[in-house]
C-alpha cells in the first residue's frame, strides 16, 4: 500500500462515522469547517494540503485534507468527553504505522505542518481504539476495538455539530462530498478511493 493510501486508510477508518451531514451554514468567513467550537480555517487546509503533497510526492487534495482535519477534531472532542488520554509515546508509535516507510516518515517530521497533521491522525487512531475498550495500536484486538470505537464516536458525535463551508461541499458519511458544490468532484472521488483502501486494509487484517 502506498504511503498516501496508508495515511488515508487509517484516517478513513476513523472517518467511518455516519453523520447526518454537515450544514453549509454556521461557518465564519475564512473558516473551512466548524467542529463543535473548533474552527478549521481555509488557510490551514490549503497550507496543510500543500505540505502533505510535498511530503508524499503526490497530490493530497484539499477536500481529503479537510476531511481528515474534521475527523481528527471530532474524535479528539469525543475522546475528551470520555476522559481518553493519549501519550506522546503512543502517538509517535501510531504515526510510524500510518507512514511506515522510513524515508517518507522523515519527510513528515521535517515540516511542522506535516508533523502536526500526522500526529493528529495517529492520535485519532489511538483514541478510537481506546474508545472501543482497547489499549492502543498494539492491542491484540486492535481492529475489533477500533470498530467498537467508531461506533462510540458515532453515538457521541450526535451532539457535536459539524459545519462545512459551501466551497468544499458537504460532510456526508465521514467524508467531504464535493459533488454537492459541483466544484470538487475529483476530490470526492479521492475520498471514495480512500474509503475503499480502508475497507481493503480491514479485510486483509481480518484475514491475517
Amino acid at each position: 500500500m502506498s504511503t498516501s493510501r496508508r495515511l488515508g486508510a487509517i484516517g478513513a477508518a476513523v472517518a467511518m462515522v455516519l453523520l447526518a451531514g454537515g450544514c453549509a451554514a454556521g461557518t465564519h468567513p475564512g473558516a473551512a469547517a466548524m467542529v463543535g467550537n473548533t474552527e478549521i480555517s481555509v488557510g490551514d487546509v490549503d497550507k496543510t494540503s500543500r505540505a502533505v503533497t510535498t511530503a508524499l510526492g503526490q497530490d493530497f487534495a484539499t477536500s481529503v485534507t479537510l476531511s481528515e482535519l474534521v475527523n481528527n477534531a471530532l474524535v479528539a472532542q469525543v475522546g475528551e468527553q470520555k476522559g481518553i488520554t493519549v501519550s506522546d509515546a503512543e502517538t509517535a508509535e501510531a504515526a510510524k504505522l500510518v507512514v511506515s516507510d522510513e524515508a517518507s516518515y522523515q519527510k513528515f517530521q521535517e515540516n511542522e505542518l506535516t508533523r502536526d497533521f500526522l500526529n493528529q491522525v495517529a492520535a485519532a487512531a489511538v483514541t478510537t481504539i481506546k474508545l472501543g475498550g482497547g489499549t492502543g495500536v498494539n492491542d491484540p484486538q486492535a481492529q475489533q476495538k477500533q470498530q467498537a470505537g467508531i461506533a462510540a464516536v458515532k453515538d457521541a458525535s450526535k451532539d457535536i455539530k459539524v459545519s462545512i463551508a459551501p466551497r468544499f461541499g458537504q460532510w456526508t458519511d465521514g467524508a467531504i462530498d464535493g459533488k454537492v458544490s459541483g466544484s470538487l468532484s475529483e476530490e470526492s472521488d479521492q475520498a471514495k478511493a480512500k474509503r475503499e483502501a480502508a475497507e481493503a486494509q480491514q479485510q486483509q487484517q481480518g484475514q491475517g
